[in-house]
């Protein structure tokens, strides 16, 4: 095989994930009306129509207008209104005003998506440099991370609807039999390697791999469900400053929380907002709980006499587990009860719901941001936010890896986060 042929083969592979991945972007807006993907819910929320013309801006902005010769932009106005925080590229709109772009319309969006589509395959058919490669990968990476931010958008903004309309109607049964029992697994301290090794992406917040000392610690095999969360709430979890940090329970009283997002009382009885719309709090008793805050799940946690792990903990204990699980290409879009434990290590570490972490999200020893306006996609966060692990129900398979890092502001819930504990 000549280097030419590689070199072609391997650009046509990449062009094939490149339209895989923007198909999905496009399949989940599909049971949204025009009018569904103007919404914008809540301050973490953007639109569906957004998401769509971002992800794309992406694309034209860090390749098309850098790599490829004669390159003409869909609109010069694009540059601007669809940014989201790269100060070193444009201004932009104001995150919150993001709604109120009636113009362009949603067919416009569509018509630009397919030009970037066709200026990538031209880029791609040019014999590019590495760095371009290396970027699309990036890009395809940026919007999957926008589709799962799609999914949480979306069943925010059919949640805050009056008439609480489902995204789906497929059937789904949340009654899977359990023979699995919680129970503590322990691993031995010791110096241990952290962060991303070998091939393959990985983001740059992932990096340098790095020895870490950790003491001793057990692992809940299991999830907490919404059984034990229940528990949490009838011992009055929600009224005891005791359990909770300041910030948060300033956070309980200023919000009024009594329960997690998407869970409502009416006549004695919880209900809880899905995909598939609302659904009896007692068909999902035994599925994870899910969409609390870093403030509910360290609360919990104390309510326990537990902890959360650590990121390393976490790490460690992921490390060679299959990545497996109840995410996005399942379909299944609510997580799961647990059937069976697996053979080795906890059960679902990847997928369901992002796994809360006591600790920080800071660069790792050594960590150095890419230079230019790339360097602006994770490093500037690295302050008041907390670091989350697994992916869940909505992640994409090809996205997720042990040594993924989220990261969400304590007090954010809207996402599909929920609880592992780990013991003194």
């Amino acid at each position: 095989m000549t280097p030419a042929t590689a070199t072609t083969e391997t650009t046509a592979r990449l062009f094939e994930e490149f339209s895989k991945v923007r198909r999905q972007s496009e399949q989940l807006c599909l049971p949204l009306s025009p009018e569904d993907m103007m919404v914008q819910s809540c301050t973490e929320a953007s639109p569906a129509k957004w998401h769509l013309a971002h992800t794309t801006w992406f694309f034209e902005t860090f390749l098309l207008r850098e790599f490829l010769d004669g390159y003409r932009e869909f609109n010069p106005d694009f540059r601007w209104l669809f940014n989201s925080y790269y100060n070193s590229v444009s201004d932009q709109p104001e995150k919150k005003l993001r709604a109120s772009f009636s113009r362009p319309p949603v067919e416009t969006i569509f018509e630009y998506r397919r030009h970037i589509q066709e200026g990538i395959q031209r880029l791609l058919a040019s014999n590019p440099p590495d760095e371009v490669t290396r970027r699309i990968v990036l890009g395809l990476h940026h919007e999957q991370q926008h589709q799962e931010l799609l999914a949480y958008d979306i069943k925010h903004a059919f949640w805050t609807n009056p008439l609480r309309p489902a995204y789906t109607n497929d059937p789904v049964d949340f009654h899977a039999p359990s023979t699995a029992k919680p129970e503590w697994i322990e691993y031995e301290g010791g110096l241990f390697d952290i962060g991303f090794a070998g091939e393959g992406f990985a983001f740059d917040n992932e990096l340098p791999r790095h020895p870490e000392y950790l003491r001793p610690f057990e692992l809940a095999s299991t999830l907490i469900t919404c059984a034990d969360y229940l528990q949490f709430i009838h011992d009055g979890g929600y009224q005891r400053p005791e359990l909770w940090l300041s910030a948060g329970w300033d956070t309980v009283k200023s919000e009024g929380w009594k329960a997690p997002l998407y869970w409502r009382q009416q006549d004695g009885a919880w209900h809880v907002y899905t995909m598939y719309g609302e659904q009896p709090l007692t068909s999902l008793l035994q599925t994870p709980v899910c969409h609390v805050s870093y403030f509910e799940a360290d609360a919990f946690a104390h309510w326990a006499g537990k902890r959360l792990p650590t990121e390393a903990e976490w790490e460690v204990a992921a490390d060679g587990l299959p990545l497996t699980g109840n995410l996005l290409d399942g379909g299944k879009l609510h997580p799961q009860p647990l059937a069976n434990a697996p053979a080795k290590g906890p059960a679902q570490m990847f997928g369901d719901v992002w796994e809360w972490t006591q600790s920080a999200y800071l660069g790792y020893p050594g960590y150095r941001a890419v230079p230019g306006a790339l360097g602006e996609y994770n490093g500037k966060f690295m302050s008041s936010q907390m670091v989350l692990r697994g992916g869940s129900v909505v992640t994409p398979a090809s996205h997720i890896r042990a040594t993924y890092r989220n990261f969400f502001s304590p007090a954010t819930r809207w996402h599909f986060a929920g609880i592992r504990l780990a013991n003194f």
